[in-house]
């Protein structure tokens, strides 16, 4: 490797590391933000909190990749633009192209790994983080009992104090419902007041333990009717009882984190490798096609004609000709107590194949859309790990253009053209989804289009382009208003406005 490269790609290397750890930390804090609110406040250890923001930090690389080779290239190139290296390397004989081997090869292994990872450790990710995210949001809050509100998130149980101490532990006036979790038309049968009591947990966070002084308690027995109403008066019996000290003990096994089986998850395109997309995507192409295909033959069963072939042995199958017209145009005789079953009939007829033909457009719609989606993240992966190199001839020729290094206009540059290539991502995506293009078209839209961008970029900085220099535009419009100035349609204007004056 000569020095050149060594140069360029050590320029390269630092930057591509930094902003990589930058846009996975930006997209880590989108996620907590979109998720504050559900993962906060639960009984869960500080470890599940690390496994899924590693997970999470897994899923954000593919996107955060082509942003960090954009950003690096341009901050790359800037640099060597601004402290003048790039023009000592093109006045050693040396092209803007050679200049960049080193980081296009880069790049291009880059490109090689996002694609491995986007197939291989991606959905592996996916399936982690997003099963343990589920099992996060569905977790019930920490316990939390507040003065003068009925807490009923303990399953068989509505627990309300007048008072809570600053120990949190010490109560005052309590009442307390306990219901059966199985018949939930039972009511409260059972009513524990309390003057003063104690709160804590126990056994490991396993159970919660109500120490009780001074109170009453009140149950009532019997069976509930067969529409789950109270028995009559005679079959129940009410029970109450005081105490001085009472202690009630309550499962938490409701609370904290419950693991879902995986596997309840690995339907979704996001859990999937390429190889597994393409079958999926190909059962329902086949799914949807022979729906598609069977749709004339099995509306003929919602009608019913005359004479039709399939019902009349072949021989005496009746011939389409004249005589058809002719029959068509006498005036059928129907009498009047028949009008109305006919009418009605044909009715009934319409009606069944409009919800025939409306309810195949709703399957055939869905299935379709299923389709689609599959068959659009299989090329997503290819398309997340060729956005790396469509970055790069962005980025590249941008910052020796530019001749900014540091993180003032390359980091504007960088993320107006991920904000243009997110929007052309999902405008295609829509369109494919949708149907109105073909699902090949709508993945690869946003690289065929910034990569034309990239080569018309690329062959400005070839010929030493002054394309965002202010001062080549200042020259520009001083020439074009010096030529209007000598056109001879002006000196007309003129002398015509001179002749109207005098």
């Amino acid at each position: 490797m000569k020095k050149i490269d060594k140069l360029v790609l050590r320029s390269f290397l630092g930057p591509f590391v930094l902003t990589l750890c930058i846009v996975v930390f930006i997209f880590l804090m989108r996620l907590i933000s979109q998720y504050l609110n559900e993962l906060v406040g639960k009984d869960i250890d500080f470890l599940n909190y690390v496994k899924l923001f590693s997970f999470f930090s897994l899923i954000t690389i593919p996107v955060a990749l082509p942003l960090a080779v954009l950003l690096s290239s341009l901050m790359t190139f800037g640099n060597l633009g601004e402290f003048f290296e790039l023009t000592a390397i093109k006045s050693a004989g040396i092209s803007t192209w050679r200049a960049m081997r080193s980081v296009m090869v880069m790049v291009g292994l880059i490109t090689l790994f996002s694609f491995w990872y986007n197939n291989e450790v991606a959905p592996w990710a996916n399936l982690k983080g997003y099963s343990l995210l589920y099992d996060i949001k569905t977790a019930k809050a920490t316990l939390n009992i507040k003065e003068g509100i009925f807490y009923n998130d303990l399953p068989g149980y509505n627990i309300k104090v007048d008072k809570k101490f600053p120990d949190q532990k010490s109560l005052k006036g309590l009442v307390i419902y306990r219901h059966p979790t199985a018949d939930f038309n039972a009511g409260n049968r059972e009513v524990t007041l309390a003057d003063s009591g104690q709160m804590f947990i126990i056994n490991n966070q396993s159970y919660l333990v109500f120490e009780l002084y001074k109170g009453n308690q009140y149950s009532e027995n019997g069976q509930t009717g067969g529409t789950g109403s109270y028995a009559s008066n005679e079959s129940r019996q009410f029970t109450r009882s005081s105490f001085d000290h009472y202690k009630m003990v309550v499962s938490l096994e409701s609370f904290g984190l419950k693991r879902t089986d995986e596997n309840q998850f690995q339907y979704h395109e996001y859990m999937k490798n390429a190889k597994e997309l393409r079958k999926v995507a190909d059962s329902l192409k086949k799914e949807y096609r022979k729906t598609k295909d069977g749709l004339f033959p099995q509306s003929k069963q919602y009608f019913s004609y005359a004479f039709r072939a399939e019902t009349l042995p072949k021989q005496s199958a009746p011939k389409y000709g004249k005589w058809v017209d002719s029959l068509l145009k006498k005036k059928p005789i129907v009498l009047p107590s028949e009008k109305e079953q006919v009418i009605a009939g044909a009715l009934n007829q319409a009606q069944n194949v409009k919800s025939y033909a409306q309810s195949n457009k709703t399957y055939l719609s869905e299935k379709g859309k299923t389709w689609y989606r599959y068959d659009l993240e299989m090329h997503h992966k290819y398309t997340q790990a060729v956005s790396c190199f469509v970055m790069f001839l962005l980025g590249a020729p941008l910052g020796a253009i530019i001749k900014k290094g540091g993180f003032g206009i390359p980091v504007l540059v960088s993320v107006l053209f991920f904000i243009l290539s997110y929007v052309l991502t999902l405008q295609g995506d829509k369109w494919a989804k949708d149907g109105l293009i073909m699902v090949p078209l709508g993945a690869w839209f946003s690289n065929a289009i910034l990569i034309v961008v990239g080569f018309y970029f690329a062959d400005r900085a070839l010929k030493d382009s002054r394309l965002f220099d202010s001062d080549v535009y200042v020259i520009w419009w001083e020439r074009m208003t010096k030529k209007w100035k000598q056109s001879t349609f002006l000196k007309k204007w003129r002398g015509d406005k001179a002749v109207y004056s005098n």
